[in-house]
């Protein structure tokens, strides 16, 4: 099995200036095509996004609700270049387009907008407290991507229903909450036969009180911020020193 970057990486040497996405909108006459090399410059843009803004890492979940668009395979190929999964149930992120952000504003998970206007435009107008324009930040990304945390192949692609989020916080905000993630208590140490519950007893956080968490060093973390403990408890969890 291979991953999805390594897909991509060997269709861009074997011809990157090839159509890859080609979108038609009936409605509006819109004609949409992406090259290969364009395909995976809006893949490592929004990959960036993903990960440098929004703190998403290996593992975590993306519901994706998007009409048929040329974006959706853009945000399919990002979510796998961070080995996220997709998912109908709830999800670490929520994307959705104009039709989706009075749903799913305020519903707790962090939310991205799509405007699917022309050339990924941003809105016109403001958007709910809380609800990111996809629009508006994504072409300040950096155009090559690289994983703190790479995918491989067994990593999920979908899942059919995601756990439901604690109702304590919206989203646990680094893998140093994973023991709340993954149903643990923060004081068990299960033996560590699954990289659920190697994380699990890697990571304890301090108690907290309930919407105001700690942000807590993972045990030989060089760093006590999110993004330091989200690299020290992957490495745990595949049973590696971070």
């Amino acid at each position: 099995m291979v991953t999805f970057p390594a897909v991509l990486s060997e269709q861009l040497r074997r011809d990157p200036g090839r159509p890859l996405v080609t979108f038609y909108d009936d409605a509006t006459g819109e004609r949409v095509e992406l090259s290969v090399t364009t395909y995976a410059n809006w893949v490592a843009k929004t990959a960036s996004l993903l990960q440098e803004e929004l703190d998403l890492s290996r593992g975590d979940t993306v519901r994706l609700d998007l009409p048929t668009h040329w974006l959706g395979p853009v945000w399919l190929g990002a979510a796998w270049s961070l080995g996220l999964g997709l998912t109908s149930g709830e999800g670490d992120l929520v994307v959705c387009g104009p039709a989706g952000v009075d749903k799913y504003a305020g519903e707790g998970a962090p939310v991205v907008a799509l405007s699917l206007r022309p050339l990924g435009g941003r809105f016109t107008e403001p958007l709910p407290d809380g609800v990111l324009d996809y629009g508006a930040v994504v072409l300040g990304q950096p155009d090559a991507f690289a994983p703190y945390d790479p995918p491989v192949s067994d990593d999920v692609a979908w899942v059919d229903e995601a756990p439901a989020r604690p109702t304590c916080w919206p989203r646990p905000p680094t893998r140093a909450w994973c023991s709340t993630a993954t149903g643990f208590s923060p004081t068990s140490t299960p033996a560590p036969t699954t990289a659920a519950s190697r994380c699990s007893a890697h990571c304890k956080p301090a108690a907290a009180p309930c919407g105001s968490p700690t942000r807590t060093r993972a045990p030989g973390s060089a760093s006590g911020s999110p993004r330091g403990q989200r690299r020290s408890c992957a490495a745990s969890a595949r049973g590696r020193s971070p």
